[in-house]
């Protein structure tokens, strides 16, 4: 029986056609499989959590895949991988999982990230997407509690897309503003193609004063996605967090960068929740 592992991994999605693999692109998927065959000397496939768009990035990104041997360093190994892979990937930990676990189907919740400047910073260039003008937080976030109250999510989604289901459970949703930089958290069990990037779109109309907060109950109740408001740019939008069941842990997960320990609520995160380098297919 083959031995399942996760590898846990971040990158900056600027110079990649999004996670999965395609004909003639590149990709996160490509480099990852080409570095684990490089080390492993045998093609390895890996699924990932989630299919980023091109230019989203992900500060924790999980991927399976199977040996069929145990990995007697799961340390070194991913030592070896950063050695084989570009400077905008890194591997960050590989754990063992139970063998029925998958990277996206066993995932509880994700969380992105969605950052906003209102003024030009050229740190934050390929990381931000830049207004060009002050919007209005509070009423934006007035307008983001709204979002919270709805689970069908037809009208931030992007057409065609062939999903069976739009409901979605989200959690949180929310901006932060500090000096010139904004920043948007929303976390759901799944998200739609483009829902994030069409979602943030929409609330900046509130912001601007283009919608009011109350508009979106009307949006929403639609299931058009013409009544909602633009998708903003990809470079703003970085997957954040996966959240997994604890039982799918075959052990006490060590981290690569630095130490971690199960929460005592059972579940499993992101260590980094607050780094700064996503839109998922949805999980149906």
């Amino acid at each position: 029986m083959p031995y399942r592992y996760f590898i846990q991994l971040c990158y900056d999605g600027t110079g990649y056609c999004g996670w999965q693999s395609q004909p003639n692109a590149l990709t996160v998927q490509a480099v990852i499989e080409n570095a684990l065959e490089v080390v492993s000397g045998n093609p390895s496939p890996v699924t990932g959590c989630g299919r980023t768009d091109t230019g989203v990035s992900a500060s924790a990104f999980y991927a399976h895949f199977d040996a069929q041997e145990p990995i007697q360093s799961t340390h070194q190994l991913a030592y070896k991988l950063n050695s084989f892979l570009p400077p905008d990937v890194a591997v960050q930990r590989i754990f063992p999982v139970s063998p029925g676990s998958h990277a996206r189907f066993s995932a509880i919740s994700r969380e992105y990230k969605y950052q906003v400047i209102t003024r030009k910073d050229p740190f934050l260039v390929s990381a931000a997407y830049q207004l060009p003008f002050e919007p209005d937080v509070e009423r934006m976030n007035k307008a983001a509690a709204i979002v919270q109250e709805y689970h069908d999510f037809q009208c931030f989604s992007k057409s065609r897309t062939g999903v069976k289901t739009y409901l979605c459970s989200i959690s949180e949703a929310k901006w932060e503003q500090k000096d010139h930089k904004l920043l948007f958290t929303i976390r759901s069990d799944r998200f739609l193609r483009n829902m994030v990037r069409a979602i943030v779109g929409t609330l900046l109309d509130v912001g601007k004063g283009r919608k009011t907060p109350d508009d979106l109950h009307a949006i929403l109740q639609s299931r058009n996605r013409s009544r909602a408001g633009y998708s903003v740019p990809a470079k703003g939008l970085t997957l954040s967090d996966v959240v997994y069941p604890s039982d799918i842990f075959t052990e006490n997960p060590v981290w690569f960068s630095r130490d971690e320990t199960i929460p005592t609520d059972g579940e499993v995160r992101n260590p980094f929740p607050d780094s700064e380098p996503g839109d998922l297919t949805p999980v149906e």
